[in-house]
């Protein structure tokens, strides 16, 4: 996160395949049996009963488990989605509402379908994977309203084994040209009550992603964001989110007045109230309805990945993944400033001690925030910043020189304060500054509710305003680390150079958050909430864990702190994937009072950031994670394993090492008596000889975690 004050329009697709036979699909008997009362008030809260099916397409995955059927009745399309024998959606509306006409939902005919089916595989440059194998079948259904005025859409359905997706396509027509789209009226009903994880999305914090989550039956959520977690009473999990959002308002989703559990779609706003301007030919991003049948299956998530089109970046290694440190923590903990004075973070001087830190111990590069002018006085109100003129005791060209000659980049920092008319005045210049002087990298933020203008953080206005900004900074061969952001949808595979984002409650919480901080479970649940998005640029590492070089001294337990141990903050750069990992402290705190290097920073020095494989050994929302990678092009493994307040033991199988060959497994624990807020710093390091035979037994302290590396015993 930057600093807190407290805190395209595409034509439709050709058709690829002749329309085949529709499949369809009989509904099930109710056996005739005596109800339970909770089993009356369930069938209260469903969705009232609909007139028989005019038409019905099934449409399965290529593993045949995940099917979607498409309706048409009485004039009005719907959609509802199984897992094997689990339902999951109930018969859901589809349309739209336009300012000015009626909706485009009801009195609508089947004008024709087609089928088609595809089977490839794309490397990632970058990823939690270094491949991802795309198998669909697909279904494309064209309507039109029966009577005048005719307009007509289409909704293109893909199966997947690991979920369900669609999206709707306007043709360009007469009766629909230029439009203002007051609402998107794409049902989710759910078939049963799951319980959900969930932050909201209300009139009082729309666009604010930065919130702890809640769980709770699925029917007594809020407006929320996505993505949305839900867990069915037959084990099956399915995540509700969207993919490719590039000219549209981000989705919200909010539960339908007296609908029971069924959620609809809530799109962000101009500030005119309008959801989403456009002229047809159009298409809306795809929602996704991710499904797997153990919670385990959820991570790594590619269902987004595989429904944005193939990058467009002619040389995408020119961004490449890395570890660094920065100017940053000083200014959570009030060590140093952002703006300039007797505390500025951003000097000269101090910034080649950090350099100089990255350079000894393995880093990547060194992010610089406080740089440039306009970080005095009401910033958050104004930002008024400078993104080309810097501070009088920064060189920002003998800096960068200075970074390249240790083989290192600085990575740039554009704080906008949703200013958005502001940077985008400065943007082509801005990035044209970074990368004449070498820097490779830039961390944008956007601290605040709405743009200057008035317009929502995730309306339209800021994904076309986010998407000017990927593509500016990839002429100029520029990643993007962005902070308070546009949600991640999978757009990393066109642009590559969108690498890492924020998007929840980081690090920085811990050091001046409400609720005395991140609450133990908070990473256990991002696992598999936020991070089935995309990368999050969590900042993990702290060493100081008690916060004693801050400038207040030695924290309370009950004050903002972290709340782990020092072995859990080493398995969070496992456990929470980002190309971008921050090693977060200042250069001091990994230092003992000799000045050599704390031990358990060699695992932050050997630890990868780009994986050929991800697997999720063990798992369970609010609980714990054990996750392990396998570091691309080596012949290694790391296991990051975490808990929330219980001690916990768990067992894993090596089984995903090669057979017949003799690894060592370096293991970082939580020492004895080790916890968050009496003694959260006794670390135990040791090795052990492991192979694919071999099961670990993971012990973790209350508020704590494990990593471990797994190399070749050659080496």
């Amino acid at each position: 996160m930057s600093p807190s004050p407290t805190g395209r329009v595409r034509a439709p697709a050709s058709l690829v395949a002749a329309a085949s036979l529709a499949l369809a699909l009989p509904l099930p008997p109710r056996a005739a049996r005596a109800q339970s009362a909770s089993e009356i008030g369930a069938q209260a809260a469903r969705p009232p009963a609909l007139p028989p099916a005019e038409t019905m397409l099934r449409l399965a995955s290529p593993d045949g488990r995940s099917v979607v059927t498409v309706e048409l009745r009485d004039g009005v399309l719907h959609y509802h989605v199984a897992r094997g024998a689990t339902q999951v959606l109930l018969p859901s509306r589809l349309g739209f509402a336009f300012r000015g006409a009626e909706p485009l939902q009801r009195g609508l005919r089947l004008v024709d379908s087609a089928r088609a089916e595809r089977d490839t595989t794309f490397a990632l440059p970058w990823g939690e994977v270094a491949r991802v194998r795309d198998h669909h079948r697909e279904l494309r259904v064209r309507v039109a309203e029966a009577a005048a005025p005719g307009r007509t859409f289409a909704v293109v359905f893909r199966a997947f084994d690991d979920g369900v997706a669609f999206r709707y396509e306007l043709p360009a027509q007469p009766a629909l040209g230029d439009f203002a789209m007051t609402d998107e009226l794409t049902e989710f009903a759910l078939a049963e009550d799951p319980k959900a994880w969930w932050i909201t999305a209300t009139r009082s914090m729309p666009d604010r992603q930065e919130q702890l989550y809640t769980s709770s039956p699925a029917s007594m959520a809020d407006t929320v964001h996505t993505p949305l977690t839900l867990q069915l009473q037959s084990g099956v999990q399915a995540v509700i989110h969207e993919a490719d959002l590039v000219d549209y308002a981000g989705m919200y989703l909010g539960l339908v007045p007296g609908g029971g559990r069924t959620f609809r779609t809530s799109l962000a706003r101009w500030k005119d109230g309008t959801a989403v301007q456009g002229r047809t030919p159009f298409v809306t991003p795809w929602r996704t309805i991710q499904l797997a049948d153990r919670v385990e299956e959820l991570a790594p998530s590619t269902l987004t990945l595989r429904l944005n089109p193939p990058s467009r970046v002619a040389d995408a290694s020119v961004y490449r993944p890395m570890k660094y440190n920065g100017v940053w923590w000083g200014m959570h903990i009030n060590t140093e400033t952002w703006e300039s004075g007797p505390k500025h973070g951003a000097t000269t001087a101090n910034v080649k001690r950090y350099l100089d830190f990255a350079a000894a111990h393995g880093l990547g590069g060194t992010l610089v925030e406080g740089w440039n002018r306009g970080w005095e006085d009401s910033w958050v109100e104004k930002g008024a910043f400078s993104f080309t003129e810097p501070y009088p005791d920064f060189d920002l060209a003998g800096l960068a020189r200075y970074a390249r000659s240790k083989g290192l980049t600085l990575i740039g920092h554009h704080e906008t304060a949703t200013n958005v008319t502001n940077y985008e005045r400065q943007l082509d210049s801005a990035m044209a500054l970074y990368a004449r002087v070498g820097v490779r990298a830039v961390k944008t933020g956007y601290v605040g509710d709405t743009t200057d203008q008035g317009h929502a953080h995730q309306s339209q206005y800021m994904v076309r305003h986010h998407r000017r900004v990927i593509e500016t900074a990839a002429r100029h061969g520029i990643g993007v680390d962005m902070h308070e952001p546009i949600k991640d949808t999978g757009e990393r595979r066109t642009w590559p150079n969108m690498m890492s984002r924020e998007g929840s409650r980081g690090m920085e919480f811990n050091a001046w958050g409400g609720e005395g901080g991140n609450p133990p479970e908070h990473e256990t649940i991002l696992f598999f909430t936020r991070l089935l998005a995309g990368p999050m640029d969590f900042t993990p590492g702290i060493f100081d864990l008690t916060l004693s070089r801050s400038a207040s001294g030695a924290r309370k337990p009950w004050e903002p702190r972290p709340r782990t141990t020092l072995a859990k903050q080493l398995a969070l750069y496992v456990v929470i994937y980002s190309p971008l990992q921050m090693v977060a402290d200042v250069p001091e705190s990994y230092l003992g009072p000799d000045g050599r290097p704390h031990p358990a920073l060699k695992f932050i020095r050997d630890v990868a950031v780009d994986w050929d494989t991800t697997r999720v050994l063990s798992g369970r929302i609010g609980d714990h994670v054990v996750v392990a990678r396998k570091a691309k092009g080596r012949d290694e493994w790391f296991v990051g394993a975490i808990t929330d307040e219980e001690a916990r033991t768990v067992d894993v199988a090596l089984d995903f090492l090669p057979r017949g060959r003799a690894y060592v497994a370096e293991v970082y624990a939580d020492g004895p008596g080790a916890h968050w807020r009496d003694d959260p710093q006794p670390i135990a390091i040791s090795r052990r000889a492991v192979t694919a035979a071999t099961r670990l037994r993971i012990a973790m302290a209350p508020w704590g975690g494990q990593a471990i590396r797994i190399r070749p015993a050659a080496t």
